[in-house]
């Protein structure tokens, strides 16, 4: 996602904005109340008659098929007819069926419909009701990236891997964000092969915006006030979507740079892959109902990857349109890579948590925009920031204050009016990160006349930083070096400081690291399964970016909104090689194939320059070349989940919401989330249980047709873990190998543990991160 300090939207992934008095509204199903957490007792009154958008499943009568979108939406709309003269409910003289918003016909049964709190509690009655939930709004949440993934080689050639899936030619990958700018040359298609037969989209932008790169374009915002649905063409206000789309699939342009930074050849992870977007968020909101209504259209017009940057809290699967839609996507073989979130690095804040849902945290790249603040004495601390002029702006020693020297509250964070008080005229300006945004600082330092700022971070952000454009001469510095900076001040009489800006550096030390703004596992309503899922480029990425004066804008942006297209991109590489596998095949090709090392080979570090858990980095670092041929792939089929849901105590109904049949859990198997199919581990167990647990993993054979491999295990401390059998003996393609792992606490404790296994070949290793979580 972009930058939470855009100057267009705050692409931050913050919680999930549901009305606070929405959060439970009670259903009831046949005189059988079965949503404990969505009560209408807890509805405040001023909320029971108010119109609102909810979005509503209901049951499938047996032997319906309807083959047209109109069909259903004619269904639903004599369901709406008869519930509303049945019930006698007010409608305000409002006709029944312009309360309809969207009609669902691949996501889900049902639609989304404006009612009140209280004539949701009516229709709850009804035999056709299953459940409901008010619409949830999500948030919005590059030129040397494919070479630092391996895509391109130094010398610009492409590498083996591009050779090897033609860059994603004939792939569709289909973007949900804030829309496109028509035009960019990264949505030329000079070259491209017209789409694919099926492809069944459309282009709503008039002339010839579109083409063989940019072959479809939608809108589904503004659902609200336009109930016929028809809200325009897909144009990015903001920028978010244009910078997401180029990422992914961009095509390659030639002396792309942002604001004199960055320089070189702008391209997408899969430069050949065709682009549909759907734009379902404006500047302020992504609500869930547009999601649903985009990812229906989607799975109609024939994508093969979808891409989502947008995200809010941890939701029960049932009730979260992402994993709906996700669910519905996956059943017909569409990948789905989504943001994990920018709530980090606080534990259990990552969204989009579900298991058929490839979940991406963000880390940095080997490439920094390095900004040196040099003190007085001597010392310098280097920091970061898109803004490097003026160029001479290093050259001369100016006065260094603390703006926590203030007497103003909130003074040492630069808030609106906090230095009013203050004399900083002409002088470069300690301000701490917290209350406000990171450029919004930099323009109060510049209002009361100061000549510089070091924006430093908050202790839990660590050594994390960012590059952004400032209106004044900055540099974004580690909360160590910050502290010791303000040292200097407290113990020097006349304080003095000069940034030097050294502009684009490669080669940094310590890299990928996670970024501290990513969300961390684990996941809330599924801890059995490690989340996220992997991690990949997301700090500082230069891509496509709306401009109204130049059709060659580029942008430096940062977020898990970054990270995602870019594993949708490499997804599409590995689909367009490997035509024949499914979405868990993709994703199962990624994970164990990523890497926990950085380019020194040491561990993957988080902000704190300490080695990064599982919870922060899932299975590890993203490696397109490994994932092209991973060996071995754990499969996930799509009814192996059913058993998994029941196993997360879903009644009935819940189960009919997601899945759309009609499912008995007291009728089927049940098992824990650790014993899905994943290509990850992770298991829970009470702090002082001395006993064991057995799973069942089973693998299939995508490398060599005969081959053999050997575990090898490292045990988590204070565990036990052995592998049965050691060694599997594979004689031809597509052959599956079960084994299982037997893990003992032999004192672990508290907290979690942390471990591996790895299947090695003479060619290929395929590993599994081990995640045990002990409660006490």
């Amino acid at each position: 996602m972009a930058s939470p300090n855009s100057p267009f939207i705050r692409f931050l992934f913050v919680s999930f904005l549901l009305s606070s008095n929405l959060n439970s509204i009670h259903a009831n199903v046949f005189g059988r109340r079965i949503f404990p957490h969505f009560d209408i007792a807890d509805v405040k009154e001023s909320h029971d008659h108010k119109l609102q958008l909810f979005i509503i499943h209901v049951r499938r009568p047996k032997g319906l098929v309807f083959s047209l979108a109109e069909e259903w939406k004619g269904w639903y709309e004599s369901l709406l007819k008869r519930a509303i003269a049945h019930l006698s409910l007010e409608v305000d003289h409002d006709s029944p069926v312009s309360r309809l918003v969207h009609a669902y016909r691949n996501v889900m049964v049902g639609f989304a419909a404006r009612f009140t709190a209280r004539e949701i509690e009516q229709l709850s009655r009804l035999a056709w009701f299953v459940h409901a939930y008010p619409d949830p709004n999500y948030d919005l949440l590059t030129t040397h990236s494919p070479e630092f993934l391996g895509l391109r080689l130094p010398s610009g050639k492409s590498s083996p891997i591009w050779d090897q899936s033609n860059m994603g030619e004939g792939i569709i990958i289909g973007v949900l964000d804030s829309g496109v700018t028509p035009g960019h040359p990264s949505f030329a298609d000079h070259g491209m092969p017209p789409p694919p037969a099926k492809w069944k989209g459309r282009c709503d932008f008039n002339g010839s915006v579109c083409n063989n790169k940019l072959i479809g374009a939608r809108s589904f915002v503004g659902s609200l006030d336009n109930f016929a649905g028809l809200s325009g063409p897909p144009i990015d206000q903001g920028g978010h979507g244009t910078h997401t789309a180029s990422t992914a699939a961009g095509a390659a342009v030639d002396h792309a740079e942002a604001f004199g930074v960055g320089a070189g050849v702008a391209s997408g992870m899969a430069p050949r892959a065709h682009l549909a977007v759907y734009q379902v968020c404006d500047k302020q909101r992504c609500a869930g109902s547009d999601i649903l209504a985009a990812l229906d259209a989607a799975i109609d017009d024939g994508v093969d990857v979808l891409s989502l940057s947008v995200g809010g809290r941890s939701m029960p699967f049932h009730s979260d349109p992402v994993s709906i839609g996700g669910y519905a996507a996956i059943k017909k073989g569409i990948f789905v890579s989504c943001s994990a979130g920018n709530s980090g690095p606080t534990p259990e804040t990552l969204s989009n948590d579900a298991p058929w849902l490839l979940t991406v945290a963000a880390s940095t790249t080997d490439r920094t925009l390095k900004a040196t603040v040099k003190l007085g004495d001597g010392q310098e601390f280097d920091g970061e920031t898109l803004s490097q002029k003026p160029l001479d702006f290093g050259s001369t020693m100016l006065p260094l204050v603390w703006a926590g020297d203030g007497r103003t509250p909130n003074a040492a964070m630069c808030t609106n009016g906090s230095l009013d008080v203050m004399d900083v005229k002409g002088k470069v300006v300690v301000c701490e990160r917290g209350e406000n945004g990171r450029t919004e600082k930099g323009n109060i330092v510049k209002s009361a006349g100061g000549a510089g700022m070091v924006l430093m971070n908050q202790q839990l952000d660590g050594y994390s930083t960012l590059a952004d454009q400032h209106v004044l001469p900055t540099s974004h510095v580690a909360y160590d070096y910050g502290s010791k900076i303000k040292t200097y001040i407290k113990s020097t009489k006349n304080p003095t400081a000069a940034i030097v800006f050294k502009g684009t550096v490669m080669g940094a030390p310590h890299s990928p690291a996670v970024a501290s703004f990513s969300s961390r596992g684990p996941s809330k309503v599924s801890p059995g399964i490690l989340k996220p899922d992997i991690t990949g480029p997301g700090v500082s990425i230069l891509a496509a970016w709306p401009s109204p004066a130049s059709s060659a804008s580029f942008n430096i942006q940062s977020g898990t909104s970054m990270s995602c297209p870019h594993l949708s991109g490499v997804a599409a590489l590995v689909k367009k090689a490997h035509p024949d596998w499914s979405a868990a095949a993709v994703k199962s090709a990624l994970m164990t194939t990523a890497y926990a090392t950085d380019s020194a080979g040491q561990p993957l570090v988080d902000e704190t320059m300490l080695p990064a858990g599982f919870y922060a980095i899932g299975s590890g670092h993203v490696d397109p070349s490994k994932a092209m041929d991973p060996g071995l792939i754990y499969e996930t089929e799509f009814d192996d989940y059913i058993p998994y849901l029941c196993g997360l105590g879903y009644t009935d109904a819940q189960m009919q919401a997601l899945v759309h049949d009609r499912v008995s859990c007291l009728e089927t198997k049940s098992i824990a989330e650790s014993e899905l199919n994943y290509p990850s581990i992770a298991v829970l167990l009470g702090g002082s249980d001395s006993g064991g647990v057995i799973l069942t993993r089973t693998v299939t054979n995508v490398g060599d047709a005969k081959e053999e491999y050997s575990s090898e295990i490292d045990a988590p401390k204070g565990f036990e873990v052995s592998v049965e059998p050691k060694k599997l003996l594979f004689t031809e393609l597509n052959q599956k190998q079960t084994f299982k792992i037997t893990i003992q606490n032999k004192g672990g404790g508290s907290g979690t543990a942390e471990g591996q296994l790895r299947w090695a070949s003479r060619k290929h290793i395929v590993r599994s991160p081990i995640s045990i979580k002990l409660n006490e």
